[in-house]
């Protein structure tokens, strides 16, 4: 291919995150690329959410998620280390998760008891995200890496029979994948043997 037709060529567009970094995501953001945005959301919005949802704040989780994304759009071109983003991303919604509850606090009234207790609390931007939940969302999204990157067919087995709420019986599984009721037993040690090797490849 000569130099001419290599300038022509022009990027493949991104469909979802599975096979790329977030280098190559976060350099195709920069350029304007919308489907890489999308992409780079798509693969992050399960770790943003679940942080105000481990801490109970079940109701204030999609302001906290809209947050979050509007400060990585901002924040995106001086990120300096793009492998950090996700540490980035657990960080800053740690502290949206805390300036929210701190802002619930304000409107309701408290005893001079209980507003002495909340003045004594840090500032928000000063706390870290505890050690514990941090190694457990890192090893939550770890997993989710791991699951993409599975061939497509393992990929929504594992999402039918281990991710959804009730689990699905194997007869809808199986009409679902297009496949024998009896094959699904084989396929699934097949798929999790598959995601083992990944997961053991990213020190899980």
């Amino acid at each position: 291919m000569t130099g001419t037709a290599t300038g022509r060529q022009k990027e493949k567009p991104v469909q979802s995150s599975g096979g790329l970094s977030d280098e190559k995501l976060i350099a195709r953001c920069l350029k304007g690329d919308q489907e890489a945005w999308s992409a780079l959301i798509d693969k992050y919005k399960n770790l943003i959410y679940s942080i105000p949802i481990k801490l109970g704040m079940y109701q204030d989780a999609g302001d906290i998620f809209q947050s979050v994304c509007v400060d990585l759009l901002s924040e995106l071109p001086r990120l300096r280390e793009h492998g950090a983003l996700p540490k980035w991303l657990m960080q800053v919604c740690y502290h949206k998760c805390l300036h929210h509850q701190r802002d619930g606090e304000r409107l309701v009234e408290l005893t001079p008891e209980a507003a002495e207790s909340n003045a004594a609390l840090p500032a928000s931007h000063s706390e870290d995200l505890p050690e514990q939940m941090l190694l457990q969302l890192e090893q939550e999204q770890m997993l989710r890496d791991a699951i993409v990157e599975l061939p497509e067919r393992c990929e929504r087995m594992v999402h039918l029979l281990f991710f959804e709420i009730p689990p699905r019986p194997y007869e809808n599984v199986a009409k679902e994948l297009g496949m024998a009721k009896g094959s699904i037993g084989a396929i699934r040690g097949r798929c999790l043997a598959y995601l083992k090797k990944h997961l053991e490849k990213r020190g899980f």
